[in-house]
C-alpha cells in the first residue's frame, strides 16, 4: 500500500514519511533508513522530513546516525535554527560521556557563526554555566558585547550579562555592566534593563555602598593581573573601572602603560585583542575627553604602529577616517583613506571609501575609487555587478567611464557568463 502510494504521488513527502514510521514501528530500521534517503532525493528542504530521521535514531541510541543527520542538516539548511537547537540539545544531553561537551561547545561556535542573534550567544553562554564552565560563561558574553559593539547594543544581552556575574555572586561587576549598559543604551530601549537595575539596587545596594573600598580592593587585583602585559581582558577590565571612578589623567596614564605593551610577534592572531585598546582610547579621548588633537594623535600613532607589510585593521583605518568627517577635516579623511589603500588594499577600505563618496555625491572620485577596486580585486565578478548595479541608480549605466582595459573586463565579466 504505502510503495502503491509513492508511485502514484511520488513528490508527496508525506507519504514517504508514513512509510517510514511504519517500518519503523516493524523494527525494520534500516529499511526505514532507506525510505528516508530516498525522500531527501524528492525535496531534502522538508524540515519534517530531517526531525523525524533523527528523532528516529536518537530513540533507537543510534547516536552516531544521529549525529550525522544533524551534521547534514545544518549544513544543507543552515538557516533553520530548530536544527541548531535540536543538535546542540542532543549533545548537551549526553554531557556525561567523554566529549560530548566539547562537541556541543563545537555545535554553539558553528551555531553563532550562522546566526549570530544575541539570543544565540546568550543561550551559548547559558550552556556553558549549565556545566559549571563560569570562566567560559563569561568569555562569551564578553565575545558578545565586543562582536556587537556600540552600533549593536542590545539591553538582553548586558542584562544576560549582569544577572549572570550576580549569580556568581560578582556583585562589583553586575553593577558595573549595569551601568555601563545604561550610559551607552538610549532610555527609550533600556526600559526592561532599568528595572532590572533598580531591583539590583534594592537587593545590594548596602554591598556595594562603600565604593572608594571596593574601586581599591579592584585596582589591586587588576594591578596583579596585568603583570602579565599580554592578558588584554585584564587590562580592558582595568581600564573599564577607571573610565568610570577615576579622573581623567589616571585613566590617560592606564592607557598608556596598556598600549605599550606590543604582541612580540608580528601576527594578526596576536593583535586582534590589542588593536581595540588603541580603538578604544581614542574613542575615549573623542567622546569622554572632547580632546580633539589627542583622539588624531591616538590614531596616528595606531596606523604607525601597526605592520601593514604583514597585515592590517581596516577597522581602524575607517574609524580615523569617520573621525576626521565628523571634525570637517574631509580632505585628511580622503588622504587617511587614501594612505590605507595605498600601503594594505582590502576590500573592506575600498568599500568604506566608496561608501563615502557616494554619501558625499561625488560621483567623479566614486568612479576613480572604484576604478582602482576593480584593478585590486578584478576576478570578483560580485564586485562588478555592485558597480554596474550603482551605475544604474545613478542613472548612468555606462563602463566608458572606466579604463579601457577595466572596461574590458567589465565586458568579459557580463557577456563572458552570458
Amino acid at each position: 500500500m504505502f510503495e502503491e502510494n509513492i508511485r502514484k504521488n511520488r513528490s508527496v513527502v508525506s507519504n514517504w514519511m508514513k512509510y517510514a514510521q511504519w517500518e519503523q514501528t516493524q523494527e525494520e530500521y534500516d529499511r526505514a533508513r532507506s525510505i528516508y534517503e530516498c525522500a531527501f532525493d524528492v525535496d531534502h528542504r522538508c524540515i519534517t522530513l530531517w526531525l523525524k530521521y533523527a528523532e528516529m535514531e536518537m530513540k533507537n541510541k543510534q547516536i552516531n546516525h544521529a549525529r550525522n543527520i544533524w551534521d547534514r542538516a545544518v549544513t544543507l539548511l543552515p538557516r533553520i535554527n530548530q536544527f541548531w537547537f535540536k543538535y546542540a540539545y542532543m549533545e548537551e544531553m549526553l554531557g556525561n560521556i567523554p566529549n560530548e561537551v566539547d562537541k556541543a561547545q563545537s555545535i554553539y561556535e558553528r551555531f553563532i557563526l550562522v546566526h549570530s542573534e544575541t539570543k544565540n550567544w546568550i543561550c551559548y553562554a547559558r550552556f556553558e554555566e549549565s556545566q559549571g564552565f563560569i570562566d567560559n560563561a563569561r568569555n562569551i558574553f564578553e565575545r558578545a558585547t565586543e562582536f556587537f559593539g556600540d552600533e549593536g547594543l542590545d539591553e538582553k544581552l548586558y542584562m544576560a550579562f549582569a544577572q549572570f556575574e550576580e549569580s556568581c555572586q560578582e556583585y562589583e561587576r553586575s553593577h558595573t555592566i549595569f551601568k555601563y549598559a545604561l550610559d551607552k543604551i538610549p532610555k527609550p530601549r533600556a526600559v526592561d534593563l532599568f528595572k532590572a537595575y533598580t531591583h539590583f539596587e534594592k537587593k545590594y545596594g548596602d554591598r556595594i555602598g562603600n565604593e572608594d573600598a571596593v574601586i581599591n580592593k579592584r585596582k589591586f587585583q587588576y594591578e596583579d593581573k596585568v603583570k602579565d602585559p599580554s592578558n588584554y581582558d585584564a587590562w580592558f577590565d582595568y581600564i573599564r573601572l577607571l573610565e568610570s571612578n577615576a579622573s581623567l589623567e589616571s585613566t590617560r596614564d592606564l592607557y598608556e602603560r596598556a598600549i605599550a605593551n606590543v604582541p612580540p610577534l608580528q601576527e594578526k592572531t596576536y593583535w586582534q585583542r590589542y588593536i581595540y585598546l588603541w580603538i578604544n582610547y581614542a574613542l575615549y579621548e573623542e567622546l569622554i575627553a572632547n580632546d580633539i588633537d589627542r583622539t588624531r594623535e591616538v590614531y596616528k600613532s595606531c596606523v604607525n604602529i601597526v605592520p601593514h607589510t604583514r597585515f592590517t585593521f581596516a577597522k581602524v583605518w575607517l574609524l580615523y577616517a569617520q573621525f576626521e568627517i565628523r571634525q570637517k577635516e574631509l580632505a585628511t579623511a580622503r588622504k587617511v583613506l587614501g594612505t590605507a589603500i595605498g600601503k594594505c588594499p582590502k576590500r573592506k577600505l575600498f568599500k568604506g571609501y566608496i561608501e563615502l563618496e557616494l554619501q558625499l555625491l561625488e560621483f567623479d572620485r566614486f568612479r576613480k575609487i572604484y576604478a582602482k577596486y576593480l584593478e585590486y580585486d578584478p576576478g570578483n565578478s560580485i564586485t562588478w555587478i555592485k558597480y554596474a548595479e550603482l551605475e544604474a541608480i545613478l542613472g548612468l549605466g555606462r563602463c566608458g567611464s572606466l579604463p579601457s582595459h577595466l572596461s574590458l573586463g567589465y565586458q568579459a565579466t557580463f557577456y563572458g557568463h552570458a
